[in-house]
């Protein structure tokens, strides 16, 4: 082998190398660029699922709040309801007292 040749593939070796190097430079930014994209995708798709999970834990606390709404309501309706059958009797008697005062006077 003559110099020449020996330069040549050395020449040749190095523009190969440099192709190889490019080659990987070029691989590994498509490889970021898919991990990117995978990891937003696996983000949305987490707070998709996050959004859906807390409307249905919202929805489940709303419709026990109503429903312990309606059974307190329901108490303090039965509760009124008492109180104003227990007054109409006492209602009679105060305005009883009243006038049996005036009338004392």
């Amino acid at each position: 082998m003559g110099r020449e040749t020996v330069l040549k593939a050395i020449r040749d070796a190095e523009n190969k190398a440099r192709e190889i190097i490019s080659d990987a430079e070029s691989e590994a930014s498509d490889i970021i660029t898919k991990a990117r994209l995978s990891a937003t995708e696996i983000i949305q798709s987490g707070r998709s699922d996050s959004e859906s999970s807390s409307q249905g834990m919202i929805s489940e606390a709303r419709g026990v709040a109503e429903k312990e709404a309606k059974k307190v309501s329901k108490d303090g309706d039965s509760s009124i309801d008492s109180i104003h059958k227990g007054s109409d009797g006492n209602r009679e008697k105060a305005v009883k007292i009243v006038l049996d005062s005036f009338r004392a006077n």
